[in-house]
């Protein structure tokens, strides 16, 4: 297996567990005695000019420990201060270190709308995000199959959640098109072997058709890749590892806003 079937399969585990403490009857039932949301996720992203996505991220598979300190809440308000679109919480607890209640807690601290980065495999998991304060889920297409991205979505949208639809390939977004996705991000890390190319955005944009929103995830090191995520014609960026090794993640969100707007 790779990488990433290994984190499927070990999510699909941990879902199992869960289920032990909270049915998903239970969970669902809780979900939607919830306002419904706002699709907030979505509406964030559809502003003119870059949107950017933020994350709360204390490790990864391939770089390992990002951060031995990790102040999530001080971390999340610092993004929405330094103007954030939206702010990715991973709670995967395995290899990325993440934890639910990183997400719940800073859903109380932060207005603006949260995506639970995590490894979608099962309906259970749309309903703990609404329940944990997510506005939007994460659904990888190369783990899902056809019919489960279309159900995910049906249960989003009646949670008032948004879908970010993560693909790889051209196929991939025929399939997130097919299915209803609304937003589209394209991963510039190979999950396979860990290899980053931002030009991959730029190559599988025209892939998706107006009216759906694109977002490039992943491979910003710095200011100077701004220029090449501009070339991607994306409506949005995810960026995690850059932000979280910033000492002033304030000022370097500030830096590549300049940067994209000088190109």
């Amino acid at each position: 297996m790779n990488i990433l079937e290994e984190i499927a399969a070990y999510t699909k585990s941990r879902v199992a567990e869960a289920k032990k403490h909270i049915s998903t009857e239970e969970l669902k039932e809780k979900a939607f005695s919830m306002p419904k949301g706002s699709f907030a996720f979505e509406k964030a992203l559809s502003k003119p000019g870059l949107s950017f996505i933020c994350e709360c991220k204390k490790a990864s598979p391939s770089k390992g420990i990002i951060a031995d300190v990790f102040p999530y809440l001080e971390i999340a308000k610092d993004y929405e201060a330094a103007g954030a679109d939206a702010i990715s919480v991973l709670t995967e607890p395995k290899w990325f270190l993440g934890k639910n209640e990183y997400l719940k807690e800073i859903s109380v601290e932060v207005d603006i709308p949260l995506l639970r980065k995590d490894f979608t495999v099962d309906e259970y998991m749309i309903y703990e995000a609404k329940v944990l304060g997510a506005s939007a889920v994460l659904l990888i297409v190369s783990i899902l199959t056809y019919e489960q991205i279309k159900n995910y979505i049906d249960i989003c949208d009646s949670l008032g959640l948004s879908a970010l639809v993560e693909c790889h390939d051209e196929s991939e977004i025929i399939t997130a098109v097919n299915a209803g996705a609304r937003v589209i991000g394209v991963n510039n890390r190979n999950l396979k072997d860990f290899s980053v190319d931002i030009e991959l955005s730029k190559r599988l944009k025209h892939n998706v058709p107006e009216g759906i929103i694109f977002v490039s995830e992943s491979g910003v090191k710095g200011p100077e890749d701004m220029k090449l995520v501009k070339m991607t014609g994306a409506d949005a960026v995810l960026i995690g590892e850059a932000l979280m090794r910033a000492d002033d993640k304030k000022k370097m969100l500030s830096d590549l806003k300049v940067k994209y707007d000088e190109n």
